[in-house]
């Protein structure tokens, strides 16, 4: 597999400009690529179901989660089953229930990021001050609100780990824009304009099979060379079985160039963390890597984004 020279991060910096999407949609916009998921990408999307079976793309939300050492949720329950009578004939008042807390951003939960989650030099997607999203009351600008009717349009995997024959890649190795238009024909689909675009890494196989990676540190994933590619694609939604970065980026300021970059300029929307092995799994049974994808987030007011469960329909 061929490789070119990466963009320095003079040229990545220079995104922002060469490809920005702000005032594409006017002014006044704050949705984003979620522009480009038409009434057309849902029909498109209901006529790939055919089998009618449907698929999680979400990792379970437990108090031990992989992608970080430290447990970034927290579950206990206010009711439960204990003490209740067997064979009394008062079955009123019988409950169980639980509160749960969690911090979704981070390399642990299934998330969406709404756009106002990045900023780029105080400012947000389509140039709104950072300042709208405040300690005191949240994201008073795109929120993830935004996304309240959920996204309904095709989605497709690239599996690069099947690409490349191995059940995961290695920390620290980078996808650029060849290697996605390569795994693209090599599965007969193309990611096209207003898709949800997700692409596999193996991280959760490699989770299961050879112990807990933490993500905070060195990672497989997409380089910023592909912010040009995603623009031209005109893709709706990017997601990865990570946080869609390769770590380390190799830059000095750009730590996660794509959440720096694609999100507050391009107004991409992305969710990190996404369980893609059955979605594969699926995939690979069936010869056919597109798919209706359903994302509907939680209505969290003023939220920065929420924790998801993406669903895959055949």
């Amino acid at each position: 597999m061929g490789r070119r020279d990466l963009p320095t991060e003079e040229k990545v910096l220079a995104y922002a400009k060469t490809h920005s999407n702000w005032g594409r949609w006017g002014p006044e916009d704050q949705l984003g690529t979620l522009n480009l998921v038409t009434e057309q990408k849902g029909k498109q999307a209901a006529k790939l179901v055919s089998d009618g079976v449907s698929v999680t793309c979400s990792w379970p939300i437990t108090v031990e989660m992989p992608g970080e050492p430290m447990s970034k949720v927290l579950h206990y329950m206010t009711q439960a089953g204990e003490g209740y009578e067997t064979d009394g004939e008062d079955d009123n008042g019988q409950w169980s229930g639980d509160f749960i807390g969690l911090e979704y951003h981070g390399n642990t939960i299934t998330h969406v990021d709404a756009i106002c989650h990045s900023f780029s030099r105080g400012r947000m997607y389509n140039g709104l001050p950072s300042k709208l999203v405040s300690m005191s009351e949240g994201a008073t600008a795109e929120s993830i609100e935004l996304m309240a009717n959920g996204v309904v349009t095709r989605g497709v995997l690239l599996d690069m780990a099947r690409l490349r024959g191995v059940p995961w890649l290695e920390v620290g190795e980078a996808i650029l824009p060849e290697d996605l238009e390569e795994a693209e024909k090599a599965s007969e689909v193309r990611a096209e304009s207003g898709d949800v675009l997700l692409v596999r890494t193996g991280h959760l196989e490699r989770h299961r099979k050879a112990g807990p990676l933490d993500l905070s540190g060195k990672r497989p994933g997409t380089q910023a060379s592909c912010i040009p590619w995603f623009r031209e694609r005109d893709i709706a939604t990017l997601g990865s079985d990570q946080n869609n970065e390769v770590s380390p980026s190799g830059y000095e300021k750009l730590i996660e160039p794509i959440h720096q970059v694609a999100i507050p300029h391009l107004g991409l929307w992305l969710i990190d963390n996404v369980n893609l092995e059955e979605l594969a799994s699926a995939c690979s049974q069936r010869n056919r890597w597109e798919f209706m994808m359903v994302i509907a987030p939680l209505r969290i007011q003023y939220g920065t984004g929420s924790p998801v469960n993406p669903i895959a329909v055949f």
